[in-house]
This record gives structure tokens, sequence and C-alpha cells, in this order.
């Protein structure tokens, strides 16, 4: 059984159309995805695609519409607010803006000792022992523990938004873009902080990204959003060594050669080529797609 499984997962928002009229809009329209244990599950696409949208409602930070979400066989659409405030000791999330994500009022010890005080975790001496072991987990010095979020650098503040997360000792993590507002170095040094916490922890991730080179190195499976469905999806080496979904094919397209002496040879997608209510069809083996 998967760890995770997503079937059918929709959510519908409503917005103003003017004065007196509302517009409702699909930001996830029938998604479907399946994630195993000790998986890096990608999920890529476009600004408004819908894939940060998927993830919060994974973990219902954000309320679904419909659809199902199991993980270790447990519907959680179906759980009250306590039954779900239990199951998140095991699901957490790295949002992409660590300058955000942090209360700046609060010292840096506070920030990560707080997920143990809110469900009740070991007393004081506990507790204190845990946030510097968590601290030196993500590779930053306990000394520094009663700073504020603004003495530290970007990719530091990102550790300590991972140590918080971390916690609990959550099996499960969403890493919504957790290095996009990154410098290209530190981007790297996170990455392989969370791929060593991976192979030391056990974690299985799912790595919601808009750089498909980072994909490519981190995931082992991917699936391509496109107006809050799967366009695509397969093995990563499938997706990008012959995609077959136009959407597809135009990202790949775009990913950046680094030889002057190739010339870049990106494609422009036509919408009007494809169906983009076509259902996914197996085109490989584990290699599905919308065409």
């Amino acid at each position: 059984m998967a760890l995770l499984e997503v079937r059918n997962l929709r959510k519908r928002f409503t917005r103003r159309a003017g004065l007196l009229r509302r517009r409702q809009a699909w930001a996830v329209d029938g998604v479907s995805f399946s994630i195993e244990e000790g998986e890096t599950f990608g999920l890529v696409g476009e600004s408004g695609s819908g894939k940060t949208t998927t993830g919060r409602c994974i973990l219902r930070l954000v309320e679904p519409t419909g659809g199902a979400v199991r993980f270790r066989g447990c519907d959680l659409l179906a759980l009250s607010r306590a039954e779900l405030r239990r199951m998140r000791r095991d699901m957490q999330i790295v949002f992409q803006d660590p300058y955000e994500s942090l209360n700046p009022r609060m010292r840096v010890r506070a920030l990560v000792e707080e997920p143990l005080v809110i469900h009740r975790t070991g007393d004081r001496a506990a507790r204190r022992e845990r946030v510097e072991e968590l601290f030196r987990l993500v590779g930053l010095d306990p000394g520094w523990l009663d700073r504020y979020p603004h003495e530290f650098s970007g990719g530091q503040r990102q550790r300590i938004a991972l140590a918080r997360a971390l916690a609990l000792e959550p099996s499960f993590l969403v890493a919504d873009e957790a290095v996009s507002a990154l410098d290209v170095s530190v981007q790297a040094q996170v990455v392989n902080l969370l791929l060593d916490l991976q192979a030391r922890l056990g974690l299985t991730y799912l790595f919601i990204a808009h750089d498909l080179r980072l994909v490519d190195q981190v995931c082992s499976r991917v699936a391509v959003m496109y107006r809050g469905r799967i366009a695509e999806t397969g093995p990563v080496a499938a997706i990008f060594g012959s995609p077959a979904h136009p959407y597809t094919r135009a990202l790949v397209s775009a990913i950046p050669v680094p030889d002057p002496g190739v010339a870049p040879g990106r494609l422009v997608l036509d919408p009007a080529s494809f169906d983009p209510a076509a259902p996914l069809r197996e085109v490989g083996t584990g290699h599905w797609a919308a065409v």
C-alpha cells in the first residue's frame, strides 16, 4: 500500500466577477496520484497550475471541494479537527518563503519549540534538549537559538523552518517551493540537506517546484500540472527523456542548456493543439499522459 493516495482531488474557489456576480474557478480538478514510502515525488507546473493548492489540500490547510486523500490507509478528509490535529504530527510542510513563514517577533528557540508545546510533547527540559538536537540536525549552531529570524540569512531561515517541521518526527513532508526563494548556491546546500535527512530519517517528500532541473535531480517520479489537472505523470527519466504531452514538451524545452555552443530550442505552446480535459492514458510503463 502506498503511503499517500490522492484520488480525484478537487478544489473550487469562488471569486467576485463584478458588483453582484461571482465566478467559480477550479484550482484543482480531478488530480490523482500516489506516493510510496521513502519516495520523493515531484509536482511541477507554471505559476497558477494548482500545484501549491494541491499540496495544501492534501494537508487540509485548504479544505478540498471533493475527492479522497488517504495517508497510511486513513481517509484524511473524513477526520474531525481533533483527529486531524493528531494525524498532523506525521505530516508537515515547509513553505516557500522563509521570510514570511517565521514570526519575526519570536526568537527561533520558541519558533522551533512551538510544535512541541502545542502537542504537549515532553517537559521544558526535554523540549529544550530536542530543539538543540534539531538545530544541530539541520546544520545550525545551537548557540544561535536566542536570536531572531532577521538575524539569519535566507538559507539559514529555511533550515530553521525545516527544523520546526521535523520537531514532531513526521514521516511525510510537503516541500512547497522550499528552495525557490534562495540563491542558486544556497539552493544546492538546502537540497543536499533534504536528501541527507531523507536518508537518515526515512522521510517521504512531495516536492513541489517549477525548477525542472532540480526535480530531475531529486525526484524518482513526477506529475506535471496544467490548469488544475495532471497533464502527464511517470518516472522522471521518461518525463524528461520522452515527454508525450505538448505542455510537458514545452516545459522541458525551456530548461537552459549550460553550453553556449548549443542553440536554444524552446517550443512555443499552442493550447489549441490539445484537449486540456483529455483523460490520462498509458503511453509507456508507468508513464501516463492526457493525450
